[in-house]
Parts: structure tokens; sequence; C-alpha cells
């Protein structure tokens, strides 16, 4: 524990009688009459000795009485003595909560045990090392403090970013000058402390005036927190804190079982005890400050729901009602037969009934499998003791997240019998299922990476032996059609490919620097042809668009994907007339603040609305569409690929993208708009390089190759491709072989690898063979993305050509590579 304040004090300074100039003063006078006095008595008895005598009195006198004073002196300090420390530091002692106060310097005067074990025991709250955002809210938290009595300070988060927290400040003290500091991890908030602030406000004298006296009461029967009206009967002061005394130790009973309150004994009214566990509040992860803690109300006789005579369908009292609707908690309460009697806004909320009301029996909430468990459990609660539990059900609305319902029973409430707890987990299911949604994604993602990786191998081999096939045929042979169609397959199948590796975000882009609206304008007319003469194409332009750095082709891709749909939107909704409009903007730093999304950061934006009116998506599968072959369109139209690849290209290129639908209207018929968001490019723009002329000829020289591939039909098509233009090649089936025939056989002019093989691969091949030979030129092909590829390969003066190629693509590389190392 810390008491700063202790060490901070400064030496005492003694003060002794004498020392100043007014008892310097004085003491002359006493002198002066000294000497008159003597004088005096010389002249009344003209003897020398009895004048001495006198005077040497007076002196030993006055000797005497100074050494007194001065060995009785009590040392004083200039400043006033520091405060004791010690008492505040034992007080400050709360569980789950750190507490620190310190002066108006901002140094730490003294500071709980926690705090010293979450901050050390030397750094203030205001020198805390958090984000700089954070940072600066704790430090206007303390301004306001220190102005306005009190300020709160919420989601700080750590420079490191492992934890956050709640703080609040609050000015204390002698003459104010001291900051009191509470902080306590908001990852695991606290509901119940929040309870607790609640009790000992406005809300707990609120029910004091109805009768009702309330408690926070911890698991190890130690109270948290009171009401002022619980203070005041409990130890006669309200303003006393019960903190820390045992809340049985409260309370007495008599022989028949009433409650009273110590203090007042059989003298006051008889008690009727309510208790309300709050551990569901932890989300079904309690922490150790509220795992079992509960709210603890004392209700006088005649406080409480109905009276015995009254029907089992009789209301709460106005009172309850206002305690119940007033918790974070879900509550409601049944009679003895299991019938609703009432049910807060909290509860109603989290079983999605807001607007319809409670059903007359609890097993109506849930599903079918539950009905007879939850229904026995209510009556086991409501005619046996007074208990409580808790048990998992399947709500009807939710039927596939199982939520906790916890059960009470409740005696001395007239016809309520059992209090039902259910936490308001709405805000918790929809993030789950975004964080299920993404982890999906992921893994989708990954899958489709790896397959467009096989896929392509397959492909390589289709599209090469048919190069080869058509080397030998011309056109007009019966076999020259049917192997062109199935290379123009083939093709179709590598586009396809393509559009995996956009959405696992792995496709190879080369991002430039652009302007949206001639994006947009070079593929207009492609669009309008594509749209048909049925169909509206509209294009509206906001005026100082940021600059955006994307690859335009994937852009173009994004653009076409998205009119493509827009058009089978409209033509399945009705005559297969309507509009399709895109429309770019200018969205600054400040709208994105206004919009108060946590998905999107702070920034400028250029963003592209496209809108249709085709009708819109429905909504229960607005939230797959961006799922790689998810369609709505009928068997055989669509591959599901569509919006996939536009996700993957948007996001892959730093922007955002969003569905929504648009409700019609007299002048515009519903429809579906897609909105993406695209960072605005900070730099200079480069200017646009003219397209670099394609060699005159190629290289003709022939080399020796040697082609390094674990697939045997891409080997074999490319040792057939590279022989038949005049290179002599050597194959290797893995990176051991290849290492091999370089040793045994010589140097070779160019090396051409997979990148991806069994034992060793293509990378860790090139780097064994470039100690030996470090001029090399190495030639990589993959079915994976380049830019992926160059990232994790790391190596200098490499080559890539990606699959599926074909000869041609193949040959032309090899002697371009080639010709650019010989010069």
């Amino acid at each position: 524990m810390t008491a700063v304040g202790e060490a901070q004090s400064k030496p005492a300074k003694l003060r002794l009688p004498g020392f100043d100039s007014n008892q310097l003063v004085l003491a002359g006078v006493i002198f002066a009459a000294l000497a008159l006095s003597g004088g005096a008595l010389w002249l009344v008895s003209e003897s020398a000795i009895l004048v001495a005598s006198f005077v040497g009195g007076v002196i030993v006198l006055a000797a005497a009485i100074y050494a007194f004073v001065r060995l009785t002196a009590v040392p004083q300090s200039d400043e006033m003595a520091p405060p004791d420390w010690s008492v505040t530091v034992a007080a400050i002692e709360q569980p789950g909560m750190a507490i620190a106060i310190t002066d108006r310097a901002n140094r730490l005067a003294c500071a709980n045990r926690l705090y010293e074990d979450w901050f050390g025991n030397n750094v203030s709250p205001p020198n805390l090392k958090l984000e700089r955002q954070s940072l600066e809210a704790l430090t206007r938290a303390a301004r306001e403090a220190w102005r306005d009595g009190q300020a709160e300070a919420r989601d700080l988060v750590a420079a490191n970013g492992t934890s956050g927290w709640h703080a609040k400040a609050e000015r204390a003290g002698r003459g104010d000058d001291y900051l009191i500091w509470r902080l306590r991890v908001s990852a695991e908030a606290d509901p119940a402390q929040d309870v607790a602030e609640w009790i000992g406000g406005p809300l707990g004298q609120l029910l004091s005036r109805a009768g009702i006296e309330a408690a926070l009461v911890a698991p190890d029967g130690m109270m948290r927190a009171a009401s002022q009206g619980f203070a005041e009967r409990a130890s006669g002061d309200a303003s006393a804190t019960l903190a820390g005394q045992e809340f049985v130790a409260q309370l007495r009973t008599d022989d028949q079982d009433q409650i009273f309150f110590a203090r007042e004994g059989r003298k006051g009214p008889p008690q009727t005890l309510v208790q309300v566990p709050l551990d569901t509040l932890a989300n079904d992860q309690p922490s150790a400050a509220n795992e079992a803690s509960s709210l603890m109300l004392l209700l006088e006789k005649g406080v409480g729901i109905g009276n015995q005579g009254e029907s089992a369908g009789a209301a709460a009292t106005p009172q309850l009602e206002a305690l119940l609707g007033a918790l974070p908690l879900g509550l409601a309460m049944t009679d003895r037969d299991g019938r609703f009697l009432f049910g807060n806004q909290a509860f109603l909320r989290a079983v999605e009934r807001e607007e319809a009301g409670l059903p007359q029996y609890p097993s109506d909430l849930v599903v079918r499998e539950d009905k007879s468990a939850l229904a026995d459990a209510v009556r086991r609660f409501g005619k046996g003791p007074a208990s409580n539990g808790d048990m998992a059900v399947r709500l009807g609305a939710q039927p596939d997240d199982p939520v906790s319902l916890g059960l009470a029973g409740v005696r001395g409430l007239g016809e309520a019998a059992v209090l039902l707890s259910l936490t308001d987990s709405t805000e918790e299911t929809k993030l789950k299922r975004q964080v299920a949604q993404a982890t999906k994604m992921q893994a989708v993602g990954q899958l489709a990476g790896g397959v467009a990786h096989d896929f392509n191998n397959v492909l390589t081999a289709i599209i090469g032996y048919c190069d080869l096939m058509l080397l030998r045929h011309t056109p007009g042979d019966s076999d020259y059609d049917d192997i062109q169609q199935i290379r123009a397959n083939s093709n179709r199948a590598a586009s396809l490919t393509r559009q995996l590796l956009a959405f696992s975000r792995q496709q190879t882009l080369r991002p430039e620097v652009l302007q949206l609206p001639d994006v947009v304008s070079e593929v207009s007319q492609l669009l309008k042809r594509l749209l048909g003469e049925k169909i509206t194409f509209k294009v509206r332009h906001d005026r100082d668009l940021g600059p955006v750095r994307a690859d335009p082709q994937q852009l173009e891709q994004v653009i076409v994907n998205l009119a493509v749909n827009a058009r089978d939107a409209i033509q399945a909704s009705g005559d297969g007339t309507g509009q399709l409009t895109m429309a770019t903007r200018r969205v600054t730093a400040r709208d994105i603040q206004k919009m108060g999304t946590d998905i999107i950061p702070v920034g400028d934006y250029t963003v592209l609305v496209v809108q249709d009116t085709g009708g819109g998506v429905p909504q229960a599968v607005l939230g797959k569409i961006f799922e790689p072959f998810f369609t709505t369109k009928e068997q055989g139209k669509g591959t599901g690929l569509g919006l996939s690849t536009v996700y993957g290209i948007v996001k892959q290129s730093g922007g955002f993208i969003f569905a929504d639908n648009i409700p019609g209207s007299a002048n515009m018929p519903a429809g579906a708009r897609f909105t993406i968001y695209l960072p605005v490019h900070r730099g200079e723009v480069a200017a646009a390089k003219p397209e670099a002329e394609k060699p005159a000829s190629e290289w003709s020289g022939g080399g020796n190759v040697l082609l390094v591939e674990d697939e045997d039909m891409v080997r074999a098509v490319g040792e057939r491709a590279l022989t038949r233009s005049g290179y002599t090649v050597t194959t290797a089936s893995d990176g051991e072989e290849g290492l091999a025939a370089i040793a045994n056989r010589g140097p070779f002019d160019l090396v051409l690898s997979d990148v991806v093989m069994p034992g060793m691969d293509g990378p860790t091949m090139v780097k064994a063979l470039r100690k030996a030979h470090p001029k090399m030129p190495i030639i990589f092909m993959s079915g994976y993305a380049e830019e992926q590829l160059r990232k994790e390969i790391d190596i200098d003066d490499m080559h890539f050509v990606p699959k599926p190629f074909s000869v041609q693509q193949i040959s032309e590389v090899v002697g371009e590579v080639l010709a650019k190392s010989r010069g």
C-alpha cells in the first residue's frame, strides 16, 4: 500500500524562546530593570555584598527558567504536518476496484493494493501508459473533475492494447484538494457495481420512501453497498457506510421467523426479505466480484404483490414494479401455478416480445423440446422451499442460441412465487454471429485459395496440351474446332480460379493512384451494352473527390459484377424495365464520426454507390450475399462468386462494402444498394506511365534450362513447350533432384521452378543454389498469387509466371528473362 504523503514531509525546525526579535527586546528591558533595582538597593543600603547577592540571585533564577524552557521546547514544522494516510488506505480496499488518491499536482498520495498490482506505486492515473486517445480522455476527465467535482472516462485502452479500464474521478478532502480515482477493468465490467451506485443514490431514497430498503451483498455475505434508509435503520446514521459489514448481523428473527432490523428489534415493523441474484449479469462468465452477488430487498409488511385473496393475475405494486423496471437484468414473476404476473422491459427485450408482451406461461417462450422442463422447474420453485438456480433453455425467438434462465422461489409477496431472471443478450448474440461469420469467411477463403492452386495445375496441363495439339492442326481440320472449344472452356475455368483468389484476397493487385469517376467512365459503354435498352443507366459524381489507390482492372471487375447482379434482379422482378444508378460521393472524417460506426476508421473516403430498382435482397439472406457459392438466382444461372469476388477486391484494396435495401416510393421502386468506401490516398499522384513497348524480337539463342515441377502433367507440357522453342531442358520432380542436377551437369542458363513441392520446395532450392551461382536467373511458376508469394519468398532478382499459362506464354517469359540476363 502507498502513503506517499508520509514520505514527502519536510524535516521539522526547532523554535526556542528568546531567539526572535521581540523576545530579545524583552530581555534587554529586564536587564535594564535589574540594573536599576541594583542601583536603588546600593543607594539605600550602601552594601556591595547585598547588591551582589541580589543581582546574582536574579541571574541564577533567570538561567534556571531559560534552561527549563529550552529542555521542554517542542519542535514545530514550518508547514502543516502531512496527513496520516494509513486509515484512508485501509478504507479504500474494495474487491475488484483499483482506487488511488492524487493531489492538485497530480501526484499520487495513496492507493489500494489492487492499484499497485495493476500500475505500480509511483504512477498517478493521469500518467498511465495508455493509447493516445485514452490518455487524452483521462487527462480531460482530471480537468473536469477539478472543475465540476466529478468526471468519468470509459473504455480506456493500454498502450499495448491488452487491457482496458473505466475510470471515475471525484474531488474530495479538506478544501477539495484531492481527487479520488476509481478504476475497474472494462472487459470485466461489474454490473453489480452499477446496482450499488443506484441503490446508494436517488433510487434507493425512492425505495425507502415506499418502505423498501435495499442492500447489495457479496458472495461471502458481506455488504458492498446499502441505501441511505437501510443505513439509518441499521445504524442510526443515514450517511454511514456499511460496506464490509456482515449483512445478517444487521437483522434478527423472532420465534415466529419474522425478520426485524437488529437495531429496532420488535419495536420496528417486521420485514419481508427478497433475494434477487445478480450472477446472470455477467453474461454467463461471472467475475470474482459479482459471481453470486445478490440484491437484498427488505419490504415492510403490507408492501408486496397483491394479497392472498387476490386473483392469480394480480399485478405487482407500483413500488416493486419501479424497482424491477430500473434494473438492467431482465426480471419477471410468476404465481405458484406458473402464470406470468409481471415482466420488465429488459426481460421483454431479451425474449424479443417488446410489442407482443408476455404470454400466459413461461413455457410459451421456449422451443417445444424445452417446454416441459421449464414448466416443471417453475412449479417446483413455486411450491417448494425458497431456493434459486438456473437452467439452459432455447428461446423461440433464438432457437440456435441457448441462454441461461435464472429461477428463484420467493415468499411473502402475495401470489408472486417465482422470480425469473434473463440477461438481455441481443448485442452479445449479434457479436457472436459476426465473429462466427468472419471466422467462416476466413476459413472458406483459405480453402478457396488452396483449391485455386490445385485447379490451376490441372488447367495448365489442359491448356498446354491444347496448344501443342493446335500446332499440329490447321483451321478447317475436323479436330481443330473441338480443340479450340476445350481451350476456351479451360480459359473460362481459369477466370473462375481468379475469382476464387479474389475472394480469398490472394489475387495479384497492381494498384495505381486514380480518380474513381475515370474508372466508371471507362466501363460505362460496356455497362450500357450489358444492361440493354430496357434498363436506364444513370451516373452522378460529386465534386472535389479525393484520389484512391487501387487496381483499375479490379475496380472495373467490381463495377461490372454489381451491374450484372442489378440487371438480373431487375429482369427477375417484373417486366425487365428499371433503373441502375451509380454515384460517387465525398465523405469526410467528420461524416464518419457522425455515423458512429466501429467498423470504418475515421478518415476521408471516396464512396461509390450502386443502386438498382430490382426489388431488393430478401432480408433473411442479406447477411449471406458475400459468401462464396451463395446465390439467389435459379440453378444454373449463377456461380455465387460475383459478390464474393467484389468483397475480396474491395477488402484487399483497403476499403469497405455494405449492402442494404431501399424502400420504394411513389417515384422510385424498391431496390438494393451497395456502398463501397475507398480511403482517400494521401501523397503525390504519379504521372501516367506510357506503356512499355514489347521487344521487336524475342531471345532466340537457345540455352540450358532446368525445369523443376512436381506435377507430371505440368512438367511434361513445360518440357515440350521449351524444347520446341529451341531450349535444352533438364527436368526434376522436386528441389533435391534440382540441386543434384546442378551439381552433376554443371550450371544452367536459367532455372524454371514451381514454388510449392513436397520435400524441398522451390524457394529453399533456389536459396541453396544461389550460394554457388548468385547470378543465375530464376523464374517461379505457381497457382498462388504473385504478390503473396513475393512477400513470403523474399529472394532478389526473381521472376514470376502465373498458372495456368499457355505454351506461347512460357516460351516468351523464358526468352525475355534470358535476353535480359545476357544484356
